[in-house]
């Protein structure tokens, strides 16, 4: 038996832009300026957001911070459970990470397994002075000791329910933030 799948919108594509430039100043507040950060988007949907990150703290300080990707398939703890031959895509780091802060940026934080795959990742770059981490959305669950440093909307979930954040860059359409729950 096959349940109906629905879908409920917690964010729309303005209360998103809202998120995404009161993350920017939050990164600006806490870091005393942007001088030294770098953000990575992690794939797929992180980068997107990163960018728009870079867009409101270069509107907001005057500051184009440089915005980077990285993608975490190869440091997946479950790579092999996912799929026998995996679609890996960039990584691009914009310079030399080592002593610089890194704001790893990321649509959705659930388990914390993403986003230990990405400090596996980032370890091989170098040696940042500081991660920090910026979620559009955290839907708790954590499976690893794992927090973000800025939120933009706490989504208490059950686990049987996924986020889906669609963003016009990758998924055309309309921004936007759903709670979706059955078959897709």
């Amino acid at each position: 038996m096959s349940e109906e799948r629905t879908e409920k919108q917690v964010l729309n594509a303005d209360e998103m832009r809202r998120a995404i430039v009161r993350i920017a100043h939050e990164i600006a507040e806490r870091n005393e300026g942007v001088a030294d950060v770098l953000l990575i988007g992690i794939r797929r949907r992180g980068v997107p957001l990163a960018q728009r990150i870079a867009q409101a703290l270069l509107d907001a300080e005057g500051v184009q911070v440089p915005v980077g990707q990285i993608d975490i398939t190869l440091y997946r703890d479950d790579l092999s459970l996912r799929h026998p031959y995996p679609m890996v895509g960039p990584t691009h780091l914009p310079g030399d990470i080592t002593g610089r802060t890194i704001v790893l940026v990321d649509d959705v934080l659930y388990t914390g397994r993403t986003v230990r795959a990405a400090l596996d990742e980032l370890a091989d770059f170098g040696r940042p002075a500081r991660i920090q981490l910026a979620v559009l959305i955290d839907r708790g669950h954590r499976e690893l000791p794992i927090r973000a440093d800025f939120i933009g909307k706490n989504l208490p979930t059950a686990r049987d329910e996924m986020v889906e954040v669609h963003v016009s860059e990758i998924d055309g359409g309309e921004d936007g933030v759903f709670i979706v729950k059955g078959a897709s």
